[in-house]
């Protein structure tokens, strides 16, 4: 069976087109979909990702979401089958910023990283349906995600300065960092936007 590689929607997540899929994970770690009425896999779930399905996954005793837990397990599973999407520096970075006072930040800059990299992804797919002959349809996208994955990769990196337990090199040193985090965002913005208009970033 084919598997389907295509990101889902950049918010499909947040914006479902119908009810989301009630799962419900039982104490012997069974996951049951309660729309299909049978028992489903990690790979399963991973599946209706990726056809931009929405569900959410509740623990069947106490009733809580648990969603993100198993949104997790399954990147861990993908990761364990060696379809490695993450750079072990970035899974440092990460790490890094729990319980960090500027880790409140992290998700919605990488949601939005990850929403116009889906974006790109579907303008890819479309030239390569529209130009198939003797074009290599997994150049331009396997480069694409290279360069978004350093962009996201380097602004990870502007947040180190401001971790806490770090004392200011002068007065007015935050003021200033904050100010050039602020430019580099902006300007990697401009990049991705480039990026998806097609012509070259300034």
């Amino acid at each position: 069976m084919s598997q389907d590689t295509r990101l889902p929607p950049a918010d499909a997540a947040e914006t479902p087109a119908s009810p989301p899929v009630v799962v419900k994970k039982y104490a012997n770690r069974r996951l049951y979909n309660t729309e299909s009425s049978s028992y489903v896999t990690l790979e399963d779930l991973a599946q209706m990702v990726r056809q931009g399905r929405h569900f959410v996954v509740y623990d069947a005793k106490s009733g809580e979401d648990i969603t993100r837990s198993v949104l997790t397990q399954i990147i861990v599973e993908e990761e364990s089958k060696g379809r490695h999407l993450l750079p072990t520096s970035f899974l440092r970075q990460i790490i890094g910023f729990y319980g960090d006072s500027m880790g409140a930040m992290v998700p919605r800059y990488l949601e939005t990283v990850m929403g116009a990299f889906s974006r790109q992804q579907d303008q890819v797919r479309r030239a390569v349906e529209q130009t198939m002959g003797g074009f290599n349809p997994f150049g331009g996208l396997e480069e694409m995600s290279k360069q978004n994955m350093a962009m996201m990769e380097r602004a990870m990196t502007l947040f180190a300065p401001f971790r806490g337990g770090q004392e200011p090199a002068e007065p007015g040193s935050d003021a200033s960092r904050i100010a050039a985090l602020q430019a580099e965002v902006d300007r990697l913005r401009r990049q991705l936007e480039a990026a998806q208009a097609g012509k070259k970033p300034d």
